[in-house]
């Protein structure tokens, strides 16, 4: 069972709030989730398991807040779609859709037309579930980073890292599948023909490592760009928040410092949502574009 832990104002008389723990503790993961305002609140300590110890790795598989987030965004993908998927197959089986169901339709047959079906080609549909399933996974959790006590798990690189890692092994077996090993190996190791034996044999020295390289900054790009958009963006309206705190003690003009902080990180939180979307949206297309490079590779 998770532990739960009353929290009372941090610092002794005379200090100040620790801003850089706030910061920090919102940022970075932790085994626990916390639900204080300038150190009043609570906190739930998650559960800790032993290590799985298999020769020199080390494996921890303890939830962290990141994971706990990442499991609320799954199950909000459960909750919205499944209901919907029935519904389309019972009441909506013969009649358009209202409401929210409706609105996903939508939503989806644009992916389909407009991101998957253009950037992929031929056989593209067999892809839209797993297109699908990035956009709306990474959006959720960058909607959740936004809530308040929320935490976004998108800004962590090693779950960006992983959403790039399965993304990279769907896109080389798309590869692999339409165009052959002999094919596939043909995106990497290639030569013009027509050359002397001696010329092809230099681009390949040449070209091969560059085109190995260029296989894995694709997913390493999508890591990085998604991780950097939503970790800057809430350094950002942290320390605009900080601010108010800063500027505590310089008299009557801390009102004015306060009254622009608030208006500078309203703006900022509506543009974070626009980012939310935007960088979801982003990591979805590219992985279709990737796919179809890859699949037409001629």
């Amino acid at each position: 069972m998770a532990a739960v832990m009353l929290q009372g104002p941090s610092g002794g008389a005379g200090e100040g709030p620790d801003l850089q723990g706030m910061l920090m503790h919102h940022l970075l993961d932790a085994n626990r989730l916390e639900f204080e305002v300038l150190g009043r609140g609570f906190v739930i300590n998650l559960p800790q398991w032993e290590p799985v110890h298999l020769g020199p790795l080390t494996l921890d598989f303890s939830p962290t807040k990141h994971v706990v987030f990442m499991m609320l965004a799954g199950l909000l993908c459960l909750a919205i779609f499944i209901p919907i998927g029935r519904a389309m197959r019972g009441k909506y089986a013969n009649k358009a859709p209202s409401g929210l169901a409706n609105a996903m339709e939508a939503l989806i047959l644009y992916f389909r037309d407009e991101v998957v079906r253009r950037n992929i080609g031929h056989g593209a549909d067999a892809y839209t579930g797993y297109i699908l399933t990035i956009f709306f996974f990474i959006l959720f959790m960058n909607v959740l980073g936004l809530l308040p006590f929320g935490s976004a798990a998108t800004g962590n690189f090693m779950v960006t890292g992983a959403l790039a890692l399965v993304t990279f092994v769907v896109v080389e077996i798309s590869g692999m599948r339409a165009l052959g090993f002999k094919g596939y190996m043909g995106t990497i190791f290639h030569a013009p023909q027509g050359l002397h034996p001696v010329g092809q044999a230099l681009l390949l020295a040449i070209l091969a490592p560059v085109e190995f390289l260029g296989k894995l900054t694709k997913p390493f790009a999508l890591m990085v760009r998604l991780f950097a958009n939503m970790m800057a963006g809430h350094t950002l309206v942290l320390s605009l928040l900080g601010m108010i705190f800063m500027f505590a003690s310089i008299g009557p003009a801390r009102w004015g410092v306060a009254g622009a902080s608030v208006v500078m990180v309203w703006g900022i939180m509506l543009l974070e949502v626009f980012v939310a979307l935007l960088q979801a949206y982003i990591f979805a297309m590219l992985t279709s574009v990737f796919i179809g490079l890859i699949r037409h590779a001629h």
